[in-house]
């Protein structure tokens, strides 16, 4: 699966498995009765799955077969569980009428690049590998300007934020605990050389961005924020 995405990603598209679809032409196999004479029938989108995990491996974009359970697909994994985060709380805000919708759109895009860097471990790229799959330090800069941003309209921060102030506020607070979460697992690898640096770094940025954007999320919305009070012995 990853090494699909990771070959989308960089470009080089998906080829139609072999099999039913991709025999189709041999011995008349996939036409019908019903397809026009002289004309070949509609193209069939590739299968969904593949089978090829099933004894629970998966290949990275460098054609290693690597366990479910290596920290790469871990790090693959918990950056994919983001992007359906940020995907929920968009669709909150997206019915708030927020105009930050847009970037948290962006987001999910680089989500992509970063999970295509992580599907190709250094250690095994080759430089083509590595042209296709890199990641700048340029997605980090912009997380910055938008949290300059939005922390400039925001009244002080003056007590420890308890995730609430609506739904959209929440589900951006959700959001960055699952990239906290993210982040730990891809720093293990960054230090080992296996993934570029500003990927930890940019997931570390946008947890901070998706802190500062709930905060606006429940302003905007004219929303209370809850804060921690110590409870009484």
């Amino acid at each position: 699966m990853w090494r699909r995405a990771a070959l989308a990603i960089a470009g080089r598209g998906l080829r139609e498995p072999l099999g039913a679809a991709g025999r189709r032409g041999q011995s008349g196999e996939g036409s019908s009765a019903r397809d026009p004479p002289g004309r070949d029938p509609p193209a069939r989108s590739p299968r969904i799955y593949t089978r090829t995990g099933d004894s629970g491996f998966s290949s990275t974009f460098t054609g290693e077969r690597r366990p479910k359970g290596d920290r790469i697909f871990e790090a693959l994994g918990a950056t994919d569980e983001l992007s359906s985060a940020i995907g929920l709380a968009g669709e909150f805000s997206s019915e708030k009428g927020h105009t930050f919708v847009g970037q948290l759109h962006k987001v999910q895009c680089m989500l992509q690049d970063v999970g295509s860097n992580l599907a190709t471990p250094l250690s095994s790229a080759r430089e083509a590998h590595r042209k296709r799959t890199s990641f700048s330090e340029k997605p980090v800069l912009e997380l910055e300007q938008w949290i300059d941003s939005y922390s400039e309209q925001l009244p002080p921060l003056r007590a420890f934020i308890l995730p609430s102030g609506g739904r959209s506020s929440a589900a951006l607070h959700f959001s960055r605990a699952v990239c906290r979460r993210a982040e730990r697992c891809v720093v293990p690898l960054v230090q080992a050389g296996e993934a570029d640096p500003n990927v930890a770094k940019y997931l570390n940025r946008l947890s901070d961005y998706l802190f500062v954007l709930a905060r606006y999320a429940a302003m905007k919305e004219g929303k209370e924020e809850k804060i921690y009070i110590k409870p009484e012995p």
